[in-house]
């Protein structure tokens, strides 16, 4: 399947914006007359990398991909989802598949870019409806967004479905792995030379605890990340971010910290599920945890009244009743069951 052949023309047309750094071949410069920049140095008075090049040659030694397979987005994986209705979606005439219910950027986007999205709730137990939402598709439908693990529920869906999608879909699914690291599934990453349209979008922001950096990515094929770097605005990603990225990437060993948070995960699940006004607790692969609640509105007043915010879901489709407890610290964990056991 070629992916090109889901791309809008004038996309495919483009010429995007070049610089004369991009544009000179070889040569000793010492002088930098070319982009309107002060001269004097202040350790930020030039312009970062575009193509953030040695942050690509980083992130695909630690991914296990190749740099071409790379997008770097500078707002998170926020960036990402924007650019993909960009790439691929005419306003007004495409439409775009997620389940729901879902992250809801992907409707704000998808409003934002003259897009329809059409939902497709999600089966028994939040599983996939992989032909519901191949049903859902038409001639103008152009993306699929699954986010696994998804984002309010929690649950991750097996690689074997997703993949399934791709290889029926007439179009472009988009894999949000946003929580990966959490997750007993492996990353699709290591399918992407064989479903070619297939993206996956991932993120420094959970795991890595890098959410103030803003830094997201879109791992694809070579021409859809070709795409992305036409798209985007040239310097989207600013220099102290990929210095500091790159910083942390060659000295930053996250596996302690998601093992902790994997076991605080469940013996949070195990407390919440004890308390009585706690109606159900919902299995999660990723770092929060879902729970139907008695009063969510109330509870949700009285944490914020004792100084713990959770995220309130009780008006979400699909989520009536529930409140989303990210996984903290053991301390902080203590700290909301012990609120609550006298709520």
């Amino acid at each position: 399947m070629n992916p090109l052949k889901f791309v809008r023309p004038n996309i495919l047309a483009l010429s995007p914006y070049s610089t004369a750094r991009d544009e000179f071949k070889g040569g000793d410069i010492s002088v930098w007359l070319d982009a309107n920049e002060s001269p004097y140095p202040s350790g930020l008075n030039r312009y970062p990398d575009p193509h953030q090049k040695r942050l690509k040659d980083a992130i695909a030694k630690l991914k296990g991909v190749r740099p071409d397979q790379i997008f770097i987005g500078g707002s998170g994986s926020d960036e990402a989802i924007d650019l993909t209705y960009r790439i691929f979606c005419r306003p007004e005439i495409d439409n775009a598949i997620a389940i729901a219910p879902s992250y809801g950027v992907y409707t704000v986007s998808a409003e934002i870019n003259d897009v329809e999205l059409r939902e497709v709730r999600l089966g028994d137990g939040y599983s996939l409806p992989v032909n519901a939402l191949l049903n859902a598709a038409d001639e103008n439908s152009k993306l699929i967004w699954i986010c696994s693990p998804n984002n309010p529920t929690g649950n991750a869906f097996p690689p074997s479905e997703i993949i399934e999608l791709a290889e029926k879909f007439d179009g472009i699914v988009v894999v949000d792995e946003a929580y990966i690291d959490f997750s007993p599934y492996p990353s699709l990453l290591s399918v992407l030379d064989s479903h070619p349209n297939l993206i996956v979008l991932q993120t420094f922001s959970k795991a890595w605890g890098m959410a103030s950096l803003r830094m997201g990515m879109a791992f694809s094929s070579p021409e859809i990340s070709d795409l992305y770097g036409r798209v985007k605005y040239p310097y989207n990603v600013n220099g102290p971010t990929q210095e500091e990225l790159l910083r942390r990437i060659e000295s930053t060993d996250i596996r302690a910290n998601v093992e902790e948070i994997i076991s605080e995960r469940k013996k949070l699940a195990g407390r919440l599920a004890s308390l009585p006004r706690i109606k159900e607790v919902y299995p999660s692969d990723a770092n929060f945890i879902l729970a139907k609640v008695d009063n969510p509105d109330e509870m949700y007043d009285f944490l914020i009244a004792n100084g713990v915010i959770v995220r309130n879901r009780n008006r979400v489709k699909g989520c009536e009743g529930c409140l989303r407890f990210t996984v903290g610290t053991p301390e902080e964990n203590t700290r909301v069951v012990n609120l609550l056991s006298n709520f």
